[in-house]
């Protein structure tokens, strides 16, 4: 909520009130984590536990306000590079804990007192409607913060605190979860431990190591188990909600979440995010005022401190392998049984997106399609489908489901794929649940009238066909994790629509490149991720070649990048953008698309990963001035999409347009009026018509204009039923470009 300063004098961080725009999330350091860095080299300290010495960015090291010491690279086997930027003489003083509170006293007094306050209005709202309330707790210290924060706001008989164990936890964490079970008990607060029935290592053999793409653990080894505590304590429950200890600082992806939300882990539960504006200044002040627990492996320099292996950190794997050596062996010992010891020290294995990389994995779940028929061939399933079946309604058509020497094969007729996607998808997922279920009980807990049951093998009674247990990516964890096919036999490849991925441009992006261009693109604050998509986003748009900041950049910096000419320009480079060449062909301008439909078509020839990703990056790029200047769409409250008909700055970009798309239709200078609105040819240029959503007659009135003032370019000839848009040769998109 507040940003923050080093102080100087007592060493510690400071509070104000100067907007804040992103955290760095400092942290103490303390003398566990010098020592283990090889800090000691070159500092002298005290070896005490109490206090921290300094404060840490990243790999930036703060002491007393100044820039001390920066550590470079470093993986699992080899510890980072330190560079000291200020020699310390004398021993380093501790921070002064007492001194920073008092400063920060009135900060922290109004910050406890309105996150109290949210706690308590959303518990009063729900009271009596939903079934039970909870804390999520993992040990670390945002949930640490987030118990203290409910105990205050709440009657202790109101909620109950539920661990998560996913059996991959710091060995420091097992020690936070004794000391505060004991202080609940204390306290008559109920204490719950949740532990999957899966072992942890088992799994990791079964379904492959756990990826930033493919995080199956969060729901087998996390939410499910959760869930099922609160299932067996509360019988018939329904509904709850979750007190999560979530902060949008701590990932880009995180800080797109809201306050509250619900099912988005859990169907039927609601979840309040109550610290989600909490920096980690924040958190640590609040900690040290209210003398709360500080699990130890933050003193050894962890900057989180969830599984003991995670895909998603890798900063301190090398700090993690010097403490828990024995722990995080285990786990190391897995991936290399698919990957090797380079692998691990890129991170390459933290990027697997399916199941071919696995060593012993095989195909299991294979789509085809035939000259009248669409196949799925199911090999040595896993579960029963006849159980499955039952959570689908009727199906309106034939179908035959045949055994084959390993498993069974479907066979539907091709003129039902178009015809009911959504049912076609189902059946998808039907088939991958009975092909690769493990009985990890993720479809258990989605169903929230309790109809699916794993206590005496799979068991479906009474399915009201909610299709809540569909609402799994591939509609299988362990599908997710292990498929091999790439692409449907039968089927031509397309390219991949997913140029974005999960990280759409935002608008301060595009102002920093305007700005600064090379600059911005060698230093811009971006995580790696969104790093490689705005390069890919700025390539297509025509404004970088590689790393190289193109004329037509510089040109629309001169003229605002923002203006109505300038966005119609970026628009038709970007409609050759397999995925902005998407949202131009299947959103007709004007229309209004639910969410369910969109995604039930992207996934007709797309993952649902993919698909996800597709219509996120559509809402993110309609809140840039592509939305709100240029009027290229929109997304309802209710999550319907619609794509608009553009303000068009200049005729000018529709000339850009038409030589973007005589070029790409191989230098096809000379065509007719009806050809730009004929959207259904198959063709590698894009009308302008298309792009823009423009109308023939206006259409006609600007071609008019450009072919009085533009001639050395552009002529046409409109006479009765005949028309010709003849474009000159001799002339390119890029000269037009000089005209603007």
């Amino acid at each position: 909520m507040y940003n923050y300063t080093y102080d100087d004098t007592t060493g510690g961080v400071l509070l104000n009130t100067t907007p804040m725009q992103f955290s760095k999330e400092p942290r103490p350091v303390y003398f566990k984590e010098l020592d283990l860095l090889g800090f000691d080299k070159y500092w002298q300290y005290e070896k005490q536990e109490d206090l921290p010495y300094m404060w840490a960015e990243a790999n930036k090291y703060y002491y007393f306000g100044r820039l001390v010491a920066q550590t470079k690279g470093g993986n699992l086997y080899t510890a980072p590079e330190i560079e000291i930027k200020e020699e310390l003489h004398e021993p380093l003083r501790a921070v002064n804990i007492e001194g920073m509170l008092n400063k920060n006293a009135e900060y922290l007094h109004a910050l406890e007192q309105e996150t109290v306050k949210k706690i308590y209005d959303v518990w009063k709202r729900y009271k009596g409607k939903l079934d039970v309330f909870h804390v999520a707790f993992s040990g670390g210290k945002d949930s640490i913060v987030l118990l203290d924060l409910v105990k205050k706001a709440l009657p202790k008989d109101e909620f109950v605190v539920v661990f998560g164990d996913t059996q991959m936890e710091f060995p420091d964490t097992y020690d936070i979860i004794d000391k505060t079970e004991e202080q609940c008990k204390n306290e008559g607060i109920r204490f719950y431990r949740a532990k999957s029935h899966l072992n942890a290592r088992e799994s990791w053999h079964v379904l492959g190591p756990p990826s930033r793409i493919l995080r199956w653990c969060c729901y087998v080894h996390k939410s499910v188990p959760q869930a099922l505590a609160l299932r067996s304590s509360y019988r018939n429950i329904k509904s709850g909600l979750a007190f999560v200890g979530v902060r949008e600082y701590e990932s880009f992806q995180r800080s797109e979440y809201d306050y509250e939300s619900y099912g988005r882990k859990v169907q039927g539960q609601h979840s309040h995010n109550s610290i989600l504006e909490w920096s980690s200044a924040e958190v640590w002040l609040y900690m040290y005022r209210f003398g709360l627990l500080i699990n130890n492996a933050y003193k050894m320099g962890n900057q989180r401190v969830g599984c003991i292996l995670c895909p998603m950190s890798a900063k301190t794997d090398y700090i993690k392998k010097l403490s828990y050596n024995r722990e995080i062996t285990e786990y190391v010992d897995i991936v290399l049984n698919t990957y090797n010891k380079e692998d691990i020290i890129s991170g390459y294995w933290r990027a697997r997106s399916s199941g071919i990389p696995l060593k012993g994995n095989e195909d299991r779940y294979l789509e085809r399609y035939t000259s009248n028929a669409f196949e799925i061939e199911i090999k040595n399933p896993t579960s029963s489908w006849n159980e499955w079946k039952k959570t689908l309604e009727e199906i309106p058509f034939e179908y035959s489901v045949e055994n084959t020497d390993f498993g069974f094969k479907m066979q539907i007729d091709k003129t039902y794929v178009k015809t009911y996607p959504d049912l076609i998808n189902n059946i998808k997922k039907l088939m991958r649940k009975t092909a690769f279920c493990i009985g990890c009980k993720t479809c258990e807990i989605n169903c929230v009238n309790n109809c699916i049951s794993f206590s005496s093998g799979l068991s479906i009674n009474g399915c009201l066909h909610c299709m809540q247990c569909y609402q799994i990516d591939g509609g299988c964890i362990c599908y997710s994790s292990l498929k091999t096919q790439q692409k449907v036999e039968g089927c031509k490849m397309k390219r991949s629509i997913d140029v974005l991925g999960s990280h759409a441009p935002k608008t301060d992006w595009l102002d920093g490149f305007f700005t600064r261009k090379k600059g911005f693109l060698l230093e811009n604050g971006l995580g790696p991720e969104q790093r490689i998509r705005f390069k890919r986003f700025l390539n297509a748009a025509g404004l970088t070649n590689k790393d190289d900041v193109t004329d037509l950049a510089l040109k629309l910096s001169t003229i605002g990048w923002d203006s109505l000419s300038s966005l119609g320009v970026l628009l038709a480079n970007l409609s050759y953008n397999p995925q902005f060449e998407w949202y131009i062909k299947n959103l007709d301008v004007g229309s209004s698309y639910t969410r369910t439909f969109l995604m039930d078509t992207l996934k007709l020839e797309n993952s649902e990963v993919t698909s996800r990703f597709v219509l996120n990056a559509y809402k993110r790029i309609v809140q840039t001035p592509f939305g709100i200047t240029l009027n290229f769409g929109f997304v309802d409250s209710e999550d319907n999409y619609t794509r608009n008909k553009c303000c068009i700055g200049s005729p000018l970009v529709i000339l850009y347009s038409l030589y973007k798309f005589a070029e790409a239709c191989d230098d096809y200078y000379e065509f007719t009026v009806n050809r730009l609105f004929n959207f259904h040819i198959d063709s590698t240029g894009i009308s302008p018509a298309q792009i823009f959503g423009i109308e023939e007659e206006e259409l006609k009135i600007m071609l008019r204009g450009l072919s009085a003032t533009q001639s050395d370019f552009i002529s046409v000839r409109f006479t009765h039923d005949l028309d010709t848009i003849s474009l000159n040769r001799n002339k390119t998109a890029g000269d037009v470009i000089a005209l603007l």
